[in-house]
């Protein structure tokens, strides 16, 4: 027998993330210099990372030859403070992606369902599918989630809920009875994944913390990142916040120092910088009325969001893509969503808005000549 009939039969079907392109790769295809593109492809925060977090940067780089603190010992406690939590209610990935992993390490195998919503985070079917597990779609209602239809598909065999909350891709908000039904409404067995990437951006979001803060919920994890609203998308640094006899699970499938020096410094001092948060947010929201208006002046149907992105409905979302790549512009086609007639833009600054619409006006223009 070769060695790639010995490989993870789940790998035949599993179904290839694909990220948004970076910069670097796109200029060399177009022959442009990479400071003359504009990405809005990855909802990442358009005015960089928090000050304070480059100097705390700086200042760990000379420590690079040394491990990081497997343990995070200085982000956890800080963490925990701002959040009125625990230390042991916290684990820390690299990237909430890996929290993903960690919990279907934890729980899934063969035979187990995973209930998730029509357009869901990619990374919850594959993480599903890659364990041997079925994947349990509940249809959407407006193109956000239907909380009441994915507690109708609970079946014995379910072991996670998984509810983005924004959700990404749409960039919908379940409202904050629909989110309290649906927990009072699960199996204690079943675990509800909150992935909450996006909840920073929002003005009064549903607090379930205080579940986690009371004890009494050991079926509900919330996952959050730094790299949205902190800006650190390049360092990877995500966490979840649980009941501690999760947590104490999840901490058994970690792997040893899987959050590096530099990271854990940046993030620490990200974490005091109320003031680049606050800049964020209103950066955010002034690019989201910009780019609303400019939609709506054209006719174009998009998804009122609650994120740090948008989607809209161009027609021929893979033509509207490239055309406006060639323009300069970077947004993200959501063909591999099944939403081919949309393309998903993130806010960007007051220039980089700008240029989007103009470039999205000269790809309908070419289209209508």
């Amino acid at each position: 027998m070769a060695l790639p009939d010995r490989l993870n039969p789940a790998l035949k079907h599993l179904p290839v993330y694909q990220p948004g392109r970076p910069l670097e790769e796109v200029a060399r295809e177009l022959g442009e210099p990479v400071d003359h593109l504009v990405k809005l492809a990855s909802n990442e925060n358009p005015i960089g990372p928090s000050p304070l977090a480059i100097q705390a940067m700086h200042q760990a780089a000379g420590a690079m030859h040394r491990y990081p603190d497997g343990s995070a010992f200085y982000l956890r406690q800080a963490l925990a403070q701002h959040l009125a939590v625990r230390p042991n209610n916290l684990v820390f990935g690299n990237g909430s992606n890996e929290i993903i992993e960690f919990v279907a390490r934890a729980l899934l195998g063969p035979g187990d369902e995973v209930v998730m919503s029509q357009y869901c985070f990619a990374i919850y079917p594959i993480v599903t599918l890659m364990m041997g597990a079925k994947v349990v779609t509940a249809p959407s209602r407006n193109f956000g989630h239907d909380l009441s239809a994915m507690l109708r598909a609970l079946t014995p065999r379910t072991k996670i809920v998984f509810v983005a909350n924004p959700n990404n891709p749409t960039g919908t908000l379940a409202p904050a009875e629909d989110v309290l039904a649906l927990l009072e409404g699960l199996p204690n067995d079943v675990l509800l994944v909150m992935d909450e990437a996006y909840i920073e951006f929002l003005d009064a979001p549903l607090d379930l913390l205080h579940e986690i803060r009371e004890g009494r919920r050991h079926n509900l994890l919330l996952m959050r990142t730094f790299s949205k609203i902190y800006g650190l998308a390049g360092l990877r640094v995500g966490y979840g916040v649980c009941h501690s006899t999760l947590a104490g699970a999840l901490e058994a499938v970690r792997q040893p120092f899987n959050l590096n020096a530099m990271a854990q410094a940046a993030a620490m001092a990200a974490l005091a910088d109320a003031p680049h948060v606050e800049r964020t947010r209103a950066q955010n929201r002034n690019g989201l009325a910009e780019l609303e208006g400019a939609l709506k002046q054209r006719g174009i149907e998009f998804v009122h969001s609650h994120a740090n992105f948008i989607m809209a409905q161009v027609g021929d979302g893979q033509r509207v893509f490239e055309g406006m790549q060639k323009e300069g512009v970077i947004t993200r086609p959501m063909g591999s969503y099944a939403l081919p007639e949309w393309i998903r833009i993130s806010v960007g600054t007051d220039t980089e808005n700008r240029r989007c619409i103009a470039a999205l006006d000269a790809v309908r223009m070419a289209a209508r000549s």
